[in-house]
């Protein structure tokens, strides 16, 4: 059972009941600061604050409060996106994941062809297209490690090389197998086909990658922002109570495009 992200309310009714007598200060034998005693019904129980951590959780008035959900638009080789993701979107989610989802959509600037023998161009050449295509299997096949199998590809020296170890590292019980077999059949151009659809229907049509929406919208204005600090747009754009790795300064970074 998960109770994370009650620390400042938690706090608060701490501080209340501790200055009109009530004692609730943890046992002992808690090996816990009180930054962590919410974040799992284990440490609550073992720092004997499990009532009060329940008691904020049935308060929480932004229990309903939607993610920010974040959609990247982008190319495998493309160097702006490889930044982007390894510098910016990876340590964001890393850091805000309990108020902000990510979906990958590999594609960016490719062209989809009526040929059968290659029905897809792209921006940085055939290896590109085929390191779309692995990212948009592995994304297919591995669910909720993809994220991380495609920050290990794109922060290595070489992407496509690294596909397979970082597999192994982060979903080992997805085969590469699997893989490859997606990349070299139906499977694999399906996938491709859905991404490219996706990309043409973007409004206003994508001009450049990496290319990121929020809430499924885009605005100039929220792409400087999450260009030079997506850590602080996360948090301006989450409209719940903020956690607290949202009180940090910002740190601004140089963009770029492909």
């Amino acid at each position: 059972m998960k109770l994370s992200g009650l620390l400042p309310v938690f706090l608060l009714l701490w501080a209340d009941r501790s200055s009109s007598g009530i004692q609730s200060h943890p046992k002992p034998s808690c090996r816990y600061p009180p930054s962590q005693w919410c974040r799992s019904l284990e440490i609550a129980i073992a720092c004997n604050v499990q009532k009060q951590c329940m008691e904020v959780n049935a308060t929480r008035s932004y229990q309903a409060v939607p993610p920010v959900s974040v959609t990247l638009y982008y190319e495998s080789l493309c160097p702006a996106c490889r930044v982007f993701i390894t510098q910016q979107l990876f340590p964001t989610w890393t850091m805000l994941q309990d108020i902000m989802t990510v979906t990958l959509v590999p594609y960016g600037n490719a062209k989809e062809l009526p040929s059968a023998n290659s029905p897809f161009t792209c921006q940085h050449g055939e290896p590109e297209c085929r390191g779309n295509m692995i990212e948009a299997c592995i994304i297919q096949l591995t669910g909720h490690s993809a994220f991380q199998i495609i920050y290990c590809m794109e922060s290595a020296a070489d992407v496509l090389n690294a596909a397979q170890p970082c597999l192994q590292l982060y979903a080992p019980s997805v085969t590469w197998l699997s893989v490859d077999s997606c990349v070299k059949g139906s499977l694999g151009h399906q996938l491709m086909h859905a991404n490219a659809v996706m990309t043409r229907a973007l409004n206003p049509p994508h001009t450049h990658v990496p290319w990121v929406t929020f809430n499924g919208e885009y605005t100039e204005e929220n792409e400087d922002k999450a260009m030079s600090s997506l850590f602080s747009s996360v948090c301006q754009l989450y409209k719940g109570v903020k956690p607290p790795a949202c009180t940090g300064a910002p740190v601004r970074l140089n963009r770029g495009f492909c």
